[in-house]
């Protein structure tokens, strides 16, 4: 196998990019196993998809933004590595599909030459960090949160402390109270506030959607934005402490604090405070005055009297806080368009606007630092490219996960029922698509990747099983989720189970009652009628006694419906075994090993911690007692271990594990922690030696 070159100069990247390498072809050789390849290469971005021997690619984007140079080199990569197609996701990322395994090193190696990551894009990681879509140019925010999503973001990427965790950790920054981030859906959330003058967040914790969504906690009411590293830092060292690693389904955040509750949880995250440096630099803004470039491009025609102009420049173009300037939305239908339209764009942005623009979680665009003279010919550009469409955060722009088009968990298609759907609103109910009235969010499965939770209309994949045992596609209708700011939101009711092709049906139903109503709050005509209102409504529609030949179709397909759920990935499940542990452990050390000649005291400390939990593991699943989460095994260690005498150490377990716990980070304590850790280390060897022989 012909060895791979890196010609950047990030000796970081590098070492990352040649590891990839290694590992690929480890596995190919049967030198790793499937389940344990599978958890580094999501850490690194690649995700499986259901069409065998192809791979995901997760573009990690933090709070979405990104320059017309990174636009064109996402672009070009998907030309060269993939099918050319861009798909936005409801974190402010950029996936690819259909990508060979073997050329991940040198895809990745091409985004970094923009200063763009996959590391830890999906994984048991700190997700991509999303903000605010109009975050430094909205004229009603409280501050632009950017700089600060961009400190944690650099903070937490290749941190020791969350590149294992039982599960991943999602964060969000809103630029005011509106929390249009929605932070009470989220592991760790931030609400831009100030007092007395200092800039500051609410700050909420243990949040989360699924199949048992959870309002997230206050976490604190203000807490200053110099501290807000060293608290994120402590609440994901409690997490990855704590956190269950045995049954994935309960080892989100979430479940943690359901589990100990918020007291105990916040006790616990104080202790950890102790054992961590404060931030040592506060972030800077990232704002800056618009440069535009050129001169003013030229507008073929007179567009003053074009009556779809004129509803564009109302529904689509905002004023900014920078005199003068304009951000423009651009719907994206699903999130989708293609390398031709992305090029394109980026060319246009970079010569006549500030050079920025970015992603929502809505799976649109913003285009940036528009400059009023320069509306007219944008508009004819984004018309020639087809991305002027109306709609933009309207109720026919639907946000949907890509469902069973890719992804291993979908169980019914997400994104041609969120066609389906469009153009019935469009044809139907021209009202809702130049007012944002109705919220409709579309997920495959249970797992609110299109955030149906949340949504004032949801619609979640499902199956459903007829008497003489066909299978047909079903969606879950829910109703009445919603965001009502301050970090509070609504999470939907379960309404009713529907075959998959009735949903437009469903949807029409619900919608002319609504306009009907003459309500302008969805949720408050939700709650005038109340939930069973809604399923007498629909009941009809639940019927499978008579079902026609189309209903066992799916959307977008010509063939009978089968259910095929892969393996899940998004929490990278993991067969841990003993000699794995033990090599992993080994070069764990050899990590903590370069970060102290490094000076990096901290992450020296947490990958010796790392490699103790990995041997005292190996050693317990040798003995085969199950394990859990890091603290448990290291409790259970000291009892089979420590405490009847079979290893022999030369210092106190438990002293050294609280010490761990409490004592801030310096070059002795890290030397010592690490030597206490090569120790270790080195009787596992002869204890497994002399088990073996």
């Amino acid at each position: 196998m012909q060895s791979f070159r890196t010609e950047l100069e990030n000796p970081v990247v590098e070492r990352d990019l040649i590891e990839l390498e290694k590992k690929i072809h480890a596995f190919k050789n049967g030198q790793i196993n499937e389940e344990r390849f599978r958890t580094l290469r999501l850490a690194r971005g690649i995700y499986g998809q259901r069409q065998p021997g192809v791979q995901m690619i997760r573009i990690k984007l933090p709070y979405g933004q990104l320059s017309a140079g990174q636009l064109r080199r996402i672009a070009q990569v998907s030309d060269d590595y993939s099918t050319g197609k861009l798909h936005i996701t409801t974190r402010q990322d950029i996936q690819i599909h259909h990508v060979s395994l073997d050329r991940t090193p040198q895809l990745w190696e091409e985004l970094e030459r923009d200063d763009i990551t996959l590391r830890e894009a999906c994984g048991n990681t700190v997700r991509n960090i999303t903000a605010s879509a109009f975050s430094g140019i909205d004229p009603a925010e409280v501050f632009d949160v950017r700089p600060y999503a961009e400190q944690l973001f650099q903070h937490f990427l290749r941190n020791p402390v969350c590149q294992e965790m039982g599960r991943k950790i999602k964060i969000s920054f809103s630029n005011s109270e509106q929390d249009d981030a929605r932070a009470f859906m989220h592991d760790l959330g931030f609400i831009a506030k100030t007092k007395q003058g200092k800039k500051g967040f609410k700050v909420l914790v243990g949040g989360g959607l699924g199949s048992q969504s959870r309002q997230a906690d206050v976490y604190a009411d203000f807490l200053e934005v110099s501290e807000i590293q060293a608290h994120s830092e402590a609440i994901l060292r409690v997490f990855d402490r704590l956190g269950e690693r045995n049954n994935r389904m309960k080892a989100r955040l979430k479940f943690l604090l359901k589990d100990i509750g918020f007291a105990a949880f916040y006790q616990e995250v104080q202790q950890e405070l102790t054992a961590i440096s404060p931030s040592r630099v506060e972030s800077e803004h990232l704002s800056h005055d618009p440069i535009v470039l050129e001169k003013i491009p030229e507008n073929k025609r007179g567009l003053e009297s074009d009556p779809l102009y004129q509803q564009w420049l109302t529904q689509q173009v905002f004023m900014q806080k920078q005199k003068g300037f304009f951000a423009v939305g651009v719907k994206v239908n699903l999130g989708d368009f293609n390398s031709e339209q992305a090029r394109s764009l980026a060319n246009w942005v970079e010569r006549y606007t500030g050079n920025e623009l970015t992603l929502t979680t809505e799976q649109n665009l913003i285009v940036r630092h528009v400059p009023r003279a320069h509306l007219p010919a944008l508009f004819e550009f984004l018309q020639e490219w087809s991305l002027s469409a109306l709609g933009y955060a309207k109720t026919n722009d639907i946000t949907a996960c890509p469902g069973t088009d890719t992804c291993n968990l979908g169980i019914a298609n997400s994104t041609q029922l969120s066609i389906a759907l469009q153009n019935h609103i469009e044809e139907n109910y021209p009202s809702l698509t130049q007012n944002k009235k109705v919220d409709i969010k579309i997920s495959g499965c249970m797992n609110s990747c299109g955030q149906h939770m949340i949504a004032n209309i949801g619609f979640q994949g499902m199956s459903i099983n007829t008497k003489d045992k066909r299978v047909a596609p079903a969606v879950q209708v829910l109703l009445g989720g919603g965001n009502l700011g301050s970090g509070e939101g609504r999470f939907a009711d379960k309404v009713i189970k529907i075959p998959s092709k009735r949903a437009v049906r469903a949807l029409d139903l619900i919608l002319s009652n609504f306009e009907a109503s003459g309500e302008n709050s969805f949720l408050k005509f939700y709650d005038q009628k109340g939930s069973k209102f809604f399923y007498d409504l629909l009941k009809p529609l639940s019927e499978i006694d008579e079902l026609h030949a189309n209903d066992f179709i799916d959307w977008g397909h010509d063939q009978d419906y089968q259910k095929a759920i892969g393996v899940g990935e998004c929490a990278g499940v993991v067969i841990d075994l003993v000699s794995t542990l033990l090599v992993e452990a080994e070069e764990k050390l050899q990590w903590a090993k370069e970060t102290l000649a490094e000076g990096r005291y901290q992450d020296a400390l947490y990958h010796s911690n790392n490699a103790m939990v990995g041997i005292a593991k190996a050693l317990l699943l040798a003995e085969g007692k199950k394990t859990n989460s890091p603290q448990v095994i290291l409790d259970d260690f000291e009892q089979e271990f420590i405490h009847t005498k079979r290893l022999l150490l030369p210092y106190s377990w438990k002293e050294n594990r609280e010490r761990f716990k409490t004592t801030i980070a310096s070059k002795t304590w890290a030397e010592n922690y690490f030597n206490q850790a090569l120790i270790l280390f080195e009787q596992a060897q002869k204890w497994r030696k002399h088990e073996n022989n």
